[in-house]
């Protein structure tokens, strides 16, 4: 038996997006031993996963911090690991490559670049096609790369029977993220009561968020007196009539766990580049998202509950 090694620190989006990867990868690997070594934010989620057998913590300290970088070494070539696939495929873990783990067969989006093919090349495709490249030309059969499907973290046992016909909505975003942010949620939500008063609208703030969903006039579902969890937050997303979310980690759990809704975009980047659209979950985008009005995003969505 082997032991495999998968290397994904986030964020919660490219996480909820790996999902396909990390089955084929189970597929692939029936018999061997797979690890992932990720931020310890996503410990608990990952340790419910269906396809992983071990959760290791990076804690990604400085890489001038000498002794937690051995100790971090040590910990990994205890693990005796034969095979890296390296899903963050970034400049952190190619300096994990190169001078501290030792491993020789690493899978990155540096180390699968063909003859005359240049890394700018390689990312000019979506995220979901460059992981099913990657997984290819590591000679892993790709089935699900390009479908993910979250199911698999759904927490079954929350109980949300409270909910039966609601919208969800995600207006929050990063601080270090204020231009993923639509300002015009509260304008929405009115619209939505004023056209639709048989549908509650709910919202699940993170930490740091309670205060700012209590100001909006909207259902806020808590765990307790705490925020959700992952796995908790992925339940009420599953269960709305339809989702509205800013670009961010719960707008990708509402495409890939089927739901229908609508994402905004600014021009930061576009919803090809982070393989966000399904069938039933399509992108608004505006050069200006402060110029984006309600009366835009209600358009959009009545026709899409009316669907």
């Amino acid at each position: 038996m082997s032991n495999i090694l998968i290397i994904k620190h986030g964020s919660l989006g490219d996480i909820v997006q790996i999902s396909g990867v990390l089955k084929d990868i189970r597929n692939h690997y029936k018999q061997d031993s797979i690890s992932i070594l990720t931020s310890a934010a996503y410990k608990s989620l990952f340790e419910k996963c269906p396809y992983v057998d071990h959760v290791l913590i990076d804690q990604r300290k400085p890489r001038w911090n000498i002794f937690y970088l051995l100790d971090l070494k040590k910990k990994i070539v205890t693990e005796q690991f034969s095979r890296v696939i390296d899903l963050q495929n970034s400049s952190r873990t190619e300096f994990y490559r190169n001078y501290l783990f030792n491993i020789k067969d690493w899978s990155s989006s540096y180390t699968i670049l063909t003859e005359g093919e240049t890394k700018t090349d390689f990312d000019h495709d979506g995220v979901l096609e460059r992981f099913k490249t990657q997984l290819d030309r590591t000679s892993i059969h790709s089935t699900y790369s390009l479908t993910p499907d979250f199911s698999w973290a759904v927490d079954r046992s929350f109980n949300v029977d409270n909910l039966k016909n609601y919208i969800f909505i995600s207006p929050f975003s990063s601080n270090k993220l204020p231009h993923k942010r639509w300002p015009h949620y509260a304008e929405l939500i009115h619209m939505i009561k004023t056209k639709f008063p048989e549908l509650d609208v709910v919202v699940a703030p993170g930490p740091g968020e309670i205060e700012e969903a209590n100001k909006l006039n909207a259902k806020v579902i808590l765990d307790g007196a705490k925020p959700t969890n992952f796995s908790q937050l992925a339940k009420i997303i599953e269960g709305a009539k339809l989702v509205i979310a800013n670009d961010t980690g719960p707008a990708h759990m509402a495409a890939h766990l089927g739901c229908k809704g609508v994402v905004l975009f600014g021009t930061h980047t576009t919803p090809k580049k982070v393989s966000i659209e399904t069938d039933s979950f399509k992108a608004i985008v505006s050069d200006n998202l402060s110029n984006l009005s309600a009366e835009t995003v209600f358009q959009k969505i009545e026709s899409l509950l009316r669907n």
